[in-house]
């Protein structure tokens, strides 16, 4: 024992590690329950009782050795990361976080809600995997309509199809409700066409009308004029254009002029100085009955706008792809914006 007891004090002097690994891997060795130390101070028993006081002196001496040897190192090898965490200068500004930012598409959508809401328009939402009827049949639409075409709708089945526009809650309304109404519906519509600059399979599109007894095109032009005095500015021209949608009649087109360009001509007005922002008309009396709803007594009107291109014309964009690519230079723009 005496032979073993001088060993391993050489081995516990002439160690050396170079990470914390090796110093605990050599604690086990020494002093773990299998540790060569903890076994020799196993075999202690087996010393004859005139060298019990001699041996277990030495023994003593080998532990403290090891164990003063163990906390050597591992404080050499703590104090070092210490000064590797201080080579950072503490003074220096932390790096900020990107903060994020509302979606223009985002942002334009509660801008002509809060617009129409003090008209006392209020919101209403419906689904956007419709049935026949609410998205085309109840909104006048002719059996050979080419709305119908498998070219312009996503069909998921005979009967149901991605929304072509947000009329169909008009529909929805009109059935679970009774007029009075002033309603807003917005929502995202599909339509298989070809993605380009200016058209795009999917979009925002907002729909809104007015049912009571005594309602006409002059309380159209009104609300209209109202919006877009509100959202685009006092000096915005305005003209209507005559035009035919299958649920409303008589049926507009509304356009404004080109705040683009300012009236001179550019690619987002196809140089003619005006762009069509929406559709409008009175609600057609077919459309009424269907709902249940007595046209003789109540008449109302409509309209329905894109809401990427009032997007498009607010903040000057000029390629309708960048509302839908995520692409974090476009976005960041709107940092700010409410």
């Amino acid at each position: 024992m005496q032979e073993k007891i001088t060993t391993l004090l050489a081995e516990i002097e002439n160690f050396r590690a170079e990470n914390k690994e090796q110093v605990e891997a050599f604690r086990i060795q020494l002093l773990s329950k299998k540790g060569a130390v903890s076994l020799l101070f196993d075999d202690f028993r087996n010393v004859p009782a005139a060298e019990k006081k001699a041996i277990g002196q030495q023994l003593n001496v080998l532990k403290n050795a090891a164990q003063e040897k163990i906390n050597a190192l591992k404080e050499q090898f703590d104090n070092s990361t210490e000064q590797s965490h201080t080579d950072i200068d503490l003074t220096l500004p932390g790096e900020p976080y990107p903060l994020g930012s509302r979606h223009p598409i985002s942002l334009v959508r509660e801008q002509i809600l809060n617009i129409f809401s003090r008209l006392g328009f209020s919101l209403a939402e419906g689904p956007e995997v419709e049935d026949d009827w609410h998205n085309f049949s109840a909104l006048n639409f002719a059996e050979n309509h080419p709305a119908r075409d498998m070219q312009d709708t996503f069909f998921i089945s005979d009967n149901y199809a991605l929304r072509t526009h947000t009329s169909s809650i008009q529909v929805r309304v009109m059935e679970s409700r009774k007029p009075p109404m002033r309603i807003l519906a917005p929502g995202r519509v599909y339509r298989k066409e070809a993605i380009s600059a200016r058209a795009h399979c999917f979009f925002h599109q907002l729909e809104g009308f007015y049912i009571n007894t005594d309602v006409s095109f002059a309380d159209l032009k009104q609300t209209l004029y109202y919006f877009v005095q509100e959202f685009f500015g006092k000096d915005t021209k305005i003209r209507f254009r005559p035009s035919y949608f299958p649920f409303t009649e008589p049926s507009a087109e509304m356009d404004i002029s080109c705040n683009i360009c300012g009236g001179s001509g550019c690619g987002v007005c196809k140089h003619s100085g005006w762009v069509e922002i929406l559709g409008c008309g009175m609600i057609d009396p077919a459309v009424l009955d269907n709902c249940k709803i007595d046209s003789n007594k109540f008449k109302g009107f409509a309209f329905g706008m894109g809401i990427e291109r009032i997007t498009m014309l607010k903040y000057q964009v000029k390629d309708l792809r960048l509302f839908s690519e995520n692409d974090q230079r476009f976005l960041r723009q709107f940092e700010g914006e409410v």
